[in-house]
Order: C-alpha cells, then sequence, then structure tokens
C-alpha cells in the first residue's frame, strides 16, 4: 500500500511541476509572438516563438494525461501517457543515432540554415539580436569567417552598394577593448577590405560554425549528462506508470474474482482511489 501511494504521487507531483512548466512555456511562446513588430518579417521557416509554444503544448497535453491519470488512477489515461514517452524516447534516440552517423550532412544542413540567417540580417530584430548574442558570446563572426557577411545587402562589398554598411559588419563582430565604456557601434566599418591579419586586430575573423563546433566538443560530456538525465527521467516516468497500470489491473483482477470472499469495507479513500480498495487484503 505504501508502495503504490508512492509510486502514484511521485508520478503525480513529477508530472505536475512539468504541467507548470510547459505552461510557462506557452506563455514566453505567445509573449514573444505577441511582442514580435507587426511589420517585421519572419526569416527563419520555423519561427522560434511558433516553436515554444509546439513544444510548451505537446508537453501540457502530455503532462496532463499523466497527472490526471495517476490522480484518478484511470488506467487508460496512464497508458496513453506511458506510449507517448516510449514515442518520444525512441524518436530522440533516433535523432541522436542519426546525427552521429550522419555528422556531415548535419553540419552542412546547419551551415546553409547560419548563411540564411546571415542574408536575412537586419530584416528580423528577434534574429539580429540572436545572431548579435552568438558572435559575442562565441567571439566570431560569419559562418566561416567576416567576409561571410558579403552575402548580406547592406554588408555587401562593392562599389555599386549604396550602403553606409558596405564592406563592414556588424558591431557584435567586434574586438571590446576592457577600458571602453560606451559602445562603438560603427567599429566593423570598412573590415572586409582588410587581410586578415589586419581585421584581426579590429574584429574576430573566425566563422561562428566552427567556434560552435569546438564547444559543444569541449562541453560534450555536459550536453551528454543533460541529455542522458532527460531520457532517464523520461523512462522512469513510463516505468512507474506502468507499476500503477500493473497495480491497478491487480486490484481489478482481485474485484472480479468469483464471489465467495466478503466484500472489503467502504473506506473513504475508495471514492477518489479505487484502486486502495483491495490492497489491504494481500
Amino acid at each position: 500500500m505504501r508502495g503504490y501511494r508512492g509510486v502514484k504521487y511521485f508520478l503525480f507531483i513529477s508530472c505536475y511541476v512539468f504541467w507548470v512548466l510547459s505552461a510557462v512555456l506557452i506563455a514566453v511562446g505567445v509573449y514573444a509572438k505577441v511582442a514580435k513588430e507587426k511589420d517585421v518579417v519572419d526569416t527563419l521557416t520555423l519561427d522560434p516563438a511558433l516553436l515554444l509554444v509546439a513544444i510548451g503544448s505537446l508537453t501540457f497535453l502530455v503532462t496532463f494525461l499523466g497527472c490526471l491519470g495517476a490522480l484518478r488512477n484511470a488506467g487508460c489515461l496512464l497508458k496513453t501517457f506511458a506510449s507517448i514517452l516510449a514515442l518520444l524516447l525512441l524518436l530522440q534516440l533516433s535523432a541522436a543515432i542519426a546525427a552521429a552517423l550522419f555528422t556531415d550532412a548535419v553540419m552542412e544542413r546547419t551551415e546553409r540554415l547560419m548563411m540564411k540567417t546571415v542574408v536575412r540580417y537586419r530584416e528580423d530584430r528577434d534574429l539580429e539580436n540572436a545572431i548579435d548574442f552568438v558572435q559575442k558570446k562565441f567571439r566570431c563572426c560569419g559562418v566561416e569567417g567576416y567576409k561571410d557577411w558579403s552575402r548580406n545587402v547592406y554588408f555587401q562589398c562593392s562599389d555599386a552598394n549604396p550602403s553606409l554598411e558596405a564592406c563592414g559588419v556588424p558591431f557584435s563582430c567586434c574586438v571590446v577593448p576592457g577600458n571602453q565604456s560606451v559602445l562603438n557601434t560603427m567599429c566593423g566599418f570598412g573590415t572586409q577590405r582588410q587581410e586578415r591579419s589586419r581585421a584581426r586586430r579590429d574584429v574576430f575573423p573566425d566563422g561562428c560554425l566552427d567556434k560552435i563546433a569546438q564547444w559543444l566538443k569541449q562541453n560534450g560530456r555536459m550536453a551528454g549528462g543533460l541529455a542522458g538525465g532527460l531520457l532517464l527521467l523520461q523512462t522512469c516516468m513510463m516505468s512507474l506508470a506502468w507499476a500503477q497500470v500493473c497495480c491497478i489491473n491487480k486490484v481489478g483482477r482481485r474485484a472480479a474474482a468469483p464471489a465467495g470472499r466478503s466484500a472489503p469495507a467502504h473506506r473513504k479513500d475508495a471514492v477518489w482511489f479505487p484502486a486502495f480498495a483491495d490492497f489491504d487484503r494481500q
């Protein structure tokens, strides 16, 4: 009885925590979508705000099934919850195996996506902020190098380009001196005309793709630990759901046994927790 209660309430609390977090994720995604400027053009195939809403909605639905099924001992809901977790687990493992086997294809696809963001820089405020954050965080510029910014219409390095930023790079590429207190947004102007050795004094010449790949290699254990922890948590919740289903089925079989055993005394627990009814008879 105590073990059953432990399984039941641990599963309920775990699902409830993720249910609340998913609601927060949905709220953040909706707020980000509503807060976007109406005249902004979405430049990515999938809007990050919509992605947050989609992930949050899926998590909200799945964890709601787990919460309700665990609390009311609903075997159908628990089976659905466990089956969805098993499917997600298989999809995650398949994605990890595919990424390991097709590393070159993944890198090529990532490079094309990053180059697309460079081309569309200035067209989306959120995208612009994201690129600036990545370049400042990883101390890099462009995808493969600082001259990638010539693909952008504003920074294209040609005599026919009327933009004031022609042959330049965004300020997030610049090397900021330690004693500089005022941000110089013009620090990257004309950088593309310079050779790499000269440009290194003013900007970070290395591309962000290699920098991010190096960071992932250096922090591979941490990323693997987080992914492993998530998979372990999913496995534990799935196992707890099936354990509760087995207990419910066991009680159901006993209740359906031929008459000859006295009916169990009515208990207050049996109103809300019907699966508890016959546990004292074990």
